[in-house]
């Protein structure tokens, strides 16, 4: 092999391992790709797959973006700015596991009995090939214990949260956490409050997740009091209510056509 050879063959090897920032790119902290394809392609917290699906390589670029980012560059930023890169990568490879299994009705549909969606490695970080639980759970909420996380994470369905129309940034994060905990409060049919049956209706996010609202404020009413929406009053003894879930809607959170 020729010394020519040889070095194309190195530069070659480290494009294909995503290492070409190590020659002085740097990683785009404002997630201007990922804030482009959900700008058009998200309406109303709603997704476009077929438009995505027909022109994948704005999703693919920004996933392969991500994928380059080393654990040692990742571990250099402020924890705003890593825990909106993990929830934008948690979004975007829920989106990209859709467009590949389009036009699936339902996030349920992928994987068997054994191993589901949430099972299936296509989520690529620090070098490795993990699934959405492995970063959910292994990597989001242990690292992060913010439960408003739950609003931000998007598993296709429409009884999740809505997509935003914008990627998370560091900067903006909190004001962009608290603004999704309200807009999925305000959603009647999955939260409400019912003064005449002392009730208070909950999506069965906050059953699954109840833990998490607990060790923030001690109760899961106490954790979500502060983003009810100003059209509903909240009793003053709300703590004395009951809690029943509403029921999940796993239809895929599909922009109408």
């Amino acid at each position: 092999m020729t010394m020519k050879t040889r070095l194309l063959t190195i530069i070659h090897s480290l494009i294909l391992l995503g290492l070409t920032g190590a020659f002085g790119a740097e990683f785009d902290s404002a997630h201007l790709a990922w804030n482009r394809l959900v700008a058009t392609g998200v309406h109303e917290g709603m997704v476009d797959y077929a438009s995505i699906q027909g022109k994948p390589a704005e999703l693919n670029t920004y996933l392969d973006g991500l994928a380059a980012v080393t654990e040692v560059e990742f571990k250099s930023w402020k924890q705003p700015e890593q825990l909106a890169f993990l929830i934008n990568l948690y979004n975007a490879s829920t989106v990209k596991m859709m467009v590949d299994h389009y036009p699936v009705t339902s996030i349920k549909k992928i994987g068997s009995v054994w191993k589901g969606p949430w099972k299936q490695e296509v989520v690529h970080l620090w070098g490795k090939t993990v699934t959405l639980d492995h970063l959910e759970h292994e990597v989001i909420r242990p690292g992060y214990p913010d439960p408003r996380v739950h609003f931000a994470l998007v598993c296709a369905a429409k009884g999740c949260p809505p997509l935003r129309s914008e990627a998370y940034i560091g900067s903006r994060l909190d004001d962009q956490l608290n603004d999704q905990a309200r807009r999925f409060l305000s959603t009647r049919e999955k939260n409400r409050i019912d003064s005449k049956e002392r009730t208070v209706y909950l999506s069965p996010i906050f059953k699954w997740y109840a833990g998490d609202f607990e060790a923030k404020s001690g109760s899961v009413l106490e954790a979500i009091q502060p983003f009810w929406p100003a059209s509903q009053t909240i009793p003053s003894d709300l703590a004395q209510f009951k809690i029943r879930y509403t029921d999940y809607d796993w239809s895929l959170n599909e922009k109408p056509r």
